[in-house]
């Protein structure tokens, strides 16, 4: 079967013109029209579960319940989130008059900001692409898709559902590695959604300034984990064990590395080990007989996490648990790595793997400062009952979303905003928030006509307009 030829500059063009087109017309469009959009993807989605199951299946052995739960759910949320409350995110919001702007009506209005380029990334490949894609639907952008060409069974998939539901003026997929993002990305998109790498990111906010665009970037970054000496141990270890090998840890918001308080260090590693073999290997056949652990993407993301594993163990850490490896189905072990230096790499780039670093702290401002000492995380977790000690690591860190008790959960939550700070991301995405990613909110002022605040303050500025401006300044 001959390659797919990948769209030359002028098609990505001819596409973009079209979906220029549409956007001037979708500034019109009605929460009824939106909504019927969405509803379109909803049903598909209800209809083809298998065939998103297979496909991520394919692409890299993802369980099928681990892609019902991380892949499908999220995506019915955040349309079910959407169709339910999009009449009222559209509605005009009406803003309080200050005394300055006496006698005048302020009102926000939410307009799409047109034509927008979404580059989703190839760890869920089907989450998001296809969520992102619900927040400017419903904020009434047309869509330029490119899904990863790392995934080919679910690129495809969704290439196909979007061939089914839209016209490529209004949704369009396009296909390719790099090379067609740099095509895509010379295109003056009104609005730019990217998931990935921090580095790539800087990539696309350059490419990106070149023609003004917006940009919503969500990135990654090296999620802290602490677990305090008031924390339930077991409880802890369980919730830790969940979010970090989900998706055999290929996750951006997953537990990167943990800061253990030294009290209660041998006791929750106990509970770790426990955990991993209560999880994956309960019939106690060995982990790498386990269905419920996806494999690694590819070879070379295989070779950079061992590399990661042997530098560290050649500079003196030590596996507490797992280390095994098999190049032929791509499979990494849980791993558990201890006795850790400043000298590793795996304490400086993000994981993005089945292996968890673990360091130890015995005052908690030891563990803020190392937190600190890093660039700015996409999501902090703490583990404790200790308000005090909550708050302290909550008010003194800086974090794209922070979690109390329980890890990478509140991905779910439709009401709060998800994204990083700085080098983890920036602009915010999931409901409301993803709806104003793809909005333009265009502030409107109405001013009555005659005698008003304005006209007592034009030129000439003589004696009686310099003390109204004097006490404009002195008293408002």
């Amino acid at each position: 079967m001959p390659e797919k030829q990948h769209p030359t500059l002028e098609e990505l063009r001819n596409i973009f013109d079209l979906q220029l087109e549409s956007s001037l017309k979708w500034r019109q469009s009605t929460a009824a029209d939106r909504i019927k959009k969405l509803e379109t993807i909803r049903k598909w989605i209800f209809k083809n579960q298998k065939r998103i199951k297979s496909a991520l299946y394919e692409d890299f052995k993802k369980p099928f319940p681990e892609t019902e739960l991380s892949e499908i759910f999220p995506i019915t949320i955040e349309i079910n989130h959407a169709i339910k409350n999009l009449k009222h995110w559209m509605k005009p919001k009406k803003v309080d008059s200050s005394l300055s702007m006496l006698g005048t009506k302020g009102k926000i209005y939410f307009e799409p900001k047109g034509a927008s380029l979404i580059i989703s990334p190839w760890n869920y490949p089907f989450n998001l692409a296809i969520g992102p894609l619900v927040s400017a639907l419903a904020a009434g952008c047309p869509v330029i898709l490119k899904p990863s060409e790392l995934t080919p069974h679910t690129s495809g998939l969704i290439e196909n559902m979007i061939d089914e539901l839209f016209d490529k003026s209004e949704v369009a997929v396009i296909q390719g590695g790099v090379e067609v993002s740099q095509r895509l990305l010379e295109l003056p998109f009104d609005h730019i959604f990217f998931t990935g790498s921090p580095a790539v990111g800087k990539k696309i906010m350059e490419a990106a300034s070149k023609n003004l665009s917006s940009v919503t970037l969500e990135l990654g970054g090296k999620s802290p984990t602490i677990v305090h000496n008031t924390a339930d141990i077991k409880d802890a270890a369980e919730k830790i064990v969940s979010g970090k090998f989900l998706n055999c840890g290929q996750t951006c918001i997953a537990p990167d590395y943990l800061l253990v308080h030294e009290e209660v260090k041998e006791h929750f590693m106990m509970e770790l080990k426990v955990a991993i073999k209560k999880m994956y290997d309960p019939e106690m056949k060995g982990l790498e007989h386990s269905e419920d652990l996806a494999r690694i993407i590819n070879l070379k993301n295989y070779q950079r996490l061992l590399t990661l594993l042997n530098d560290a163990k050649n500079k003196g850490a030590k596996i507490e648990f797992g280390g095994k490896s098999d190049p032929e189905t791509l499979y990494i072990e849980p791993t558990l790595v201890g006795d850790l230096n400043d000298s590793m790499t795996i304490l400086d780039e993000e994981i993005f793997g089945p292996i968890l670093p673990i360091l130890t702290y015995k005052k908690l401002e030891k563990a803020i400062s190392l937190i600190n000492s890093k660039p700015k995380p996409l999501a902090l977790y703490y583990f404790g009952k200790d308000d005090e000690a909550y708050k302290e690591v909550l008010h003194q860190t800086s974090s794209g979303n922070v979690m109390l008790n329980d890890c990478v959960l509140h991905f779910l939550h439709p009401n709060l905003p998800f994204g990083g700070v700085n080098n983890s991301g920036i602009g915010k995405s999931h409901g409301y928030f993803g709806y104003l990613a793809f909005s333009n909110e265009k502030g409107v002022l109405k001013q009555r006509v005659g005698l008003n605040n304005s006209t007592l303050i034009k030129p000439p500025y003589d004696l009686k307009t310099k003390k109204i401006i004097s006490t404009l300044i002195k008293w408002l």
